[in-house]
């Protein structure tokens, strides 16, 4: 599989996180992730868009991460121009912080790089959206766990692909 279809499967996924995000918060509002935290049900999916952000950077650049950002708050206006602008500007601010931090780590580690730019994505991505959406932090620590969650699972999950994938299926 080339780069670039690589880069155009992971814009779509990416995309669809996040219109599924807000789709969840609508459809099923708030959820438990665990320790006796609650947060919004799109929670699962913003975290796993974290992962597609960083393979979407990898793949088809910076740029196309903002336009991906765009489309899937474009979308998500048509079910609540709401949580379209603050999980819009959640993600944008949540993006700009991943690249001060994933862009430089990558050249030292791919996984230290996704598991810090996860985090702090998570913490800026978190509090934004909840004060845009709810003008409250109280899911915070909820947000927080919900999203590592998330990137623990995508990290087991790559790294086994990595290892169990022919090179030539890995794009490399």
């Amino acid at each position: 599989m080339s780069q670039r279809t690589l880069g155009l499967i992971t814009l779509g996924g990416y995309v669809l996180t996040i219109i599924a995000a807000n789709l969840t918060i609508i459809a099923f509002g708030i959820v438990p992730v665990g320790f006796g935290l609650l947060a919004p049900a799109g929670v699962y999916f913003a975290g796993l868009a974290f992962s597609l952000r960083d393979a979407l950077q990898e793949t088809l650049g910076r740029r196309w991460v903002i336009v991906a950002i765009l489309l899937g708050a474009a979308v998500s206006a048509a079910m609540s121009a709401q949580l379209a602008l603050a999980s819009g500007l959640a993600f944008l601010f949540s993006e700009l912080a991943d690249f001060m931090v994933y862009t430089p780590l990558r050249q030292r580690s791919w996984l230290g790089a996704v598991v810090v730019s996860n985090t702090v994505g998570a913490v800026v991505d978190s509090a934004l959206f909840l004060w845009l959406a709810y003008g409250s932090l109280s899911f915070l620590a909820g947000q927080i766990v919900g999203k590592l969650w998330m990137t623990a699972l995508t990290v087991v999950v790559i790294l086994a692909w990595r290892r169990v994938a022919p090179r030539s299926a890995r794009g490399a």
